[in-house]
């Protein structure tokens, strides 16, 4: 018997229909399994960081009780409270936009730490011996200080031996997360978005990034876990601190750390797509900056990218004035009050490089700009210094 062709084409179309309705069903499971993903991120996430901040805060809260002074304004410990919201909320934000994967917001490594505390624990009274005394010279005696300019040979932030050996090295990490109640690895991943914003998805595996001043290597790490395809570079005066970057680093397959000085960076002019920077320049005097800022115009490509993350300073974040000062006293940061007047952006635009925004981090900031095709490179005053120390420039090691 021969069929009714309605019927059949009805026969035909069911199995169809019955795709897309399971296609419609499975895409509406994915997305409401995602939102209860975001969610849970979202609590766990502010469970996590409470969890340090609270202990933390307590105890320099009883700290400063103990040992008096002037207490802050009450707007000064508000704005410092709602820049730490902020903080937290851009993080999750910038998860939810796919600018860096989630991983990162559980990256701090608390089983290494533990390990560390112990040792953080017997050197804290050298620490409060050299806070006592202002020895900002205890350094170690088998170091060729000879080896580093006048501004580095110094215990910044009392701690021992400087960044002049491998027990400083180990004890950084967990010293800076404390200082900054666990939100250090979350102001250095500020300067990610930038770079996503650039290379997408890293797709391309030819793009060059340095990280100049990269420490014990946590940003390139958090780097490197957003953009695996990256070809990275860390920089650092101190060979103590890449020894430890070595190990951090270890899992990463395509980077390469060189222990040089960041006034004379040892590579060929417009090698690199994106330079970064993390907490450097509240360290250098201010012919410093410049000298940094005009090699980092240099070995940036035309078109490249500039991320500059440092301290907040008195320009946009007046309203923190009491704790950038105190900051200034209780640490030992010889250049930090002259740092938090001398506008970042403005000295980057002085270097020839287009600022395209500056945007606050907590007690952080972070500069994004452009070195443009053609475009006049550092001032006079810097520009003759700048050439006379690309003289001695080596080639880029790989």
């Amino acid at each position: 018997m021969q069929r009714n062709p309605s019927t059949r084409a009805a026969a035909t179309a069911m199995p169809d229909a019955d795709a897309s309705l399971w296609t419609a069903l499975h895409a509406g499971v994915a997305q409401v399994a995602a939102e209860v993903r975001r969610r849970i991120d979202h609590v766990a996430y502010r469970a996590q960081q409470t969890a340090i901040r609270v202990p933390l805060a307590t105890t320099r809260a009883v700290a400063s009780a103990l040992v008096g002074g002037e207490s802050p304004d009450p707007a000064a410990v508000v704005a410092l409270r709602e820049r730490y919201e902020a903080l937290l909320a851009r993080d999750l934000a910038n998860v939810d936009a796919g600018l860096y994967p989630r991983s990162l917001l559980y990256q701090i490594p608390f089983a290494r730490y533990a390990r560390t505390l112990p040792t953080f624990l017997v050197d804290l009274p050298g620490v409060l011996r050299r806070v006592r005394a202002r020895d900002h010279d205890d350094l170690p005696g088998d170091v060729d200080l000879g080896r580093y300019p006048p501004y580095f040979r110094r215990n910044f932030h009392w701690q021992s031996d400087g960044y002049l050996s491998c027990r400083s090295a180990e004890l950084y990490d967990l010293t800076v997360e404390l200082l900054f109640a666990g939100t250090a690895d979350v102001m250095r991943r500020q300067v990610i978005p930038p770079v996503s914003r650039v290379v997408g998805d890293g797709a391309r595996s030819d793009v060059r990034l340095l990280d100049v001043a990269c420490g014990t290597g946590r940003t390139l790490a958090q780097i490197a876990r957003a953009h695996p395809r990256l070809r990275l570079y860390g920089l650092d005066l101190s060979p103590y601190y890449l020894q430890v970057a070595r190990r951090v680093l270890a899992d990463v397959a395509d980077v390469s750390l060189v222990a040089d000085n960041a006034e004379r960076l040892p590579f060929r002019s417009g090698y690199f797509d994106v330079v970064t920077s993390v907490f450097l320049f509240h360290e250098l005097p201010r012919p410093a900056r410049r000298a940094v800022l005009a090699e980092m115009h240099r070995v940036l490509r035309p078109g490249g990218l500039l991320v500059i993350e440092d301290s907040a300073q008195l320009g946009e974040s007046g309203e923190l004035a009491f704790f950038l000062g105190r900051f200034a006293a209780e640490f030992h940061e010889p250049f930090y009050r002259d740092y938090v007047r001398d506008d970042l952006a403005a000295a980057a635009a002085d270097a020839g490089l287009r600022v395209e925004s500056v945007e606050p981090h907590f007690v952080s900031k972070v500069v994004v700009a452009r070195k443009l095709a053609g475009a006049r490179g550092p001032t006079s005053m810097h520009r003759g210094v700048a050439s006379r120390r690309r003289g001695h420039a080596r080639p880029p090691r790989s």
